[in-house]
């Protein structure tokens, strides 16, 4: 192997390794907020934010909407429509959650455009 050759992988790598790191900043980020909002609507259980496919359990938990919404996570099986669907879902969820804690539940819908969506959660979770 040529220096370029080394000099590419070391790259790929580096990118490789950033981008994990910025996904699981994110997914902290995402279960602590997770976490707050749990405290704020008074639902048990708030670590299972932690813990995936648990944490869609906890977000139907604190939308007061029956435990079976978790299979929402099977709907991106289904090509196009599973996954506007399961968007759907999710945004009626978070609507649920924020009108539960005093906020607007249009709100919700601004968690389709991204990095709004992260300012989103963490007022949802830690505003007053």
């Amino acid at each position: 192997m040529a220096i370029t050759d080394y000099i590419g992988l070391g790259t790929i790598i580096a990118f490789g390794m950033t981008a994990m790191l910025i996904l699981l900043a994110l997914y902290i980020y995402s279960a602590l907020a997770l976490m707050a909002i749990a405290k704020k609507t008074k639902t048990p259980n708030g670590w299972l934010a932690f813990i995936p496919i648990a944490n869609i359990y906890l977000i139907t938990q604190m939308a007061g909407v029956p435990a079976w919404y978790t299979l929402l996570v099977i709907l991106p099986i289904i090509p196009f429509i599973g996954v506007i669907a399961m968007w759907v879902v999710i945004i009626y969820m978070f609507w649920k959650i924020a009108e539960a804690i005093g906020k607007p539940g249009w709100w919700s819908i601004l968690l389709i455009i991204p990095v709004v969506n992260l300012v989103i959660i963490g007022i949802m979770a830690w505003g007053k």
